[in-house]
């Protein structure tokens, strides 16, 4: 991965890193820790990575401490179903969030009113990586690269399919709309799985979604065109990146992923040992088969580097949103 797309990565916002309990308090609530189930709510359906990475971190949090811990689903409204009921649940130790970059970094900018405070209700704990995004175009369309899609788009009305509001794939097809002059209109599907059939069956022109996803269909009336990020997808390198290819402007070029975040005012050490479940974890055979069949060269990240994300590639993906001027209520 280059060092400049690494460096990114490393990097997007910590105002809502700092908040902690008092001291004293903090290490009274924290000393028995954890002497009940954990939660981790969940803001889409099960069978999506998000979903994944949650029952794989469930999975390796009751092997190390002996303690059960719970995945919920609530999926909908941006998954702000699920950040709403972690941001007003206790702040524990008892109690987090597995959602996208998407839902708590451009959210607070997608919607005019939210019934809590991105910024200052929820922290950071550790950061999955999603890796490159492919970019997968009907076969009944007739474009083999990002610019013959652009071409064709220009003359005849198309639809993208996105796997939820102030997704990747959503923000990108604005952009489409708006600095390609596309006539693109997005569909926001409820997971991957129904987009990427649409997209076979010609329903719908062109979806961007998980290579594990996408390679259900690949070959089945969908053919790849480009991928996200700035280097290819490890499972398709033969398909150049919507950088190489010029397009999607510093969007394409971003990379997001799939953070756990808790309640603010977490205690410091349950915010740490959370995140070295994950990143003890790392190699574990079911992390790496996960890494596999997502095609996902990178590693996840701790605490820290998690928060050096939030300080610095945030900033980036909100400001995107906010000059795309995309509303969701």
């Amino acid at each position: 991965m280059p060092s400049s797309s690494r460096r990114q990565l490393l990097g997007a916002m910590a105002a809502g890193a700092g908040a902690t309990l008092l001291p004293g308090a903090a290490a009274a609530q924290s000393a028995n820790w954890p002497n009940k189930p954990i939660k981790i709510i969940v803001g889409f359906l099960p069978g999506g990575l998000t979903d994944a990475w949650a029952r794989l971190f469930a999975e390796q949090f009751q092997a190390k401490y002996g303690q059960s811990c719970l995945v919920e689903n609530k999926p909908g409204a941006g998954a702000n179903i699920a950040i709403e009921a972690v941001a007003k649940s206790a702040p524990d130790g008892y109690t987090f969030l597995m959602t996208t970059t998407g839902a708590v970094w451009q959210n607070r900018v997608l919607y005019n009113k939210l019934p809590f405070n991105l910024e200052k209700d929820i922290t950071p704990v550790l950061l999955y990586p999603s890796g490159p995004l492919v970019v997968g175009v009907s076969e009944k369309v007739p474009a083999r690269n990002y610019k013959e899609f652009i071409e064709y788009a220009r003359k005849n009305q198309v639809t993208m399919g996105t796997y939820a509001p102030a997704s990747h794939p959503h923000m990108l097809a604005d952009y489409m709309a708006k600095k390609d002059g596309a006539k693109i209109n997005s569909v926001h599907y409820k997971g991957e799985a129904p987009m990427w059939v649409d997209v076979a069956g010609g329903q719908t022109q062109i979806a961007v979604g998980s290579y594990q996803a996408f390679a259900n269909v690949a070959g089945k009336g969908v053919r790849p065109i480009a991928a996200t990020g700035t280097y290819r997808c490890p499972k398709l390198p033969d398909i150049p990146t919507l950088k190489e290819q010029n397009a999607g402007g510093e969007l394409g070029a971003l990379f997001g992923g799939l953070p756990m975040t808790a309640p603010a005012g977490t205690p410091q050490d349950i915010l740490q040992k959370m995140a070295q479940v994950a990143v003890e974890g790392w190699e574990q055979p079911k992390a790496r088969q996960i890494r596999e069949s997502f095609a996902i060269p990178d590693p996840v990240l701790g605490l820290e580097d998690t928060r050096k994300a939030w300080r610095d590639v945030a900033p980036i993906w909100i400001k995107q949103a906010s000059d795309l001027g995309i509303k969701l209520d």
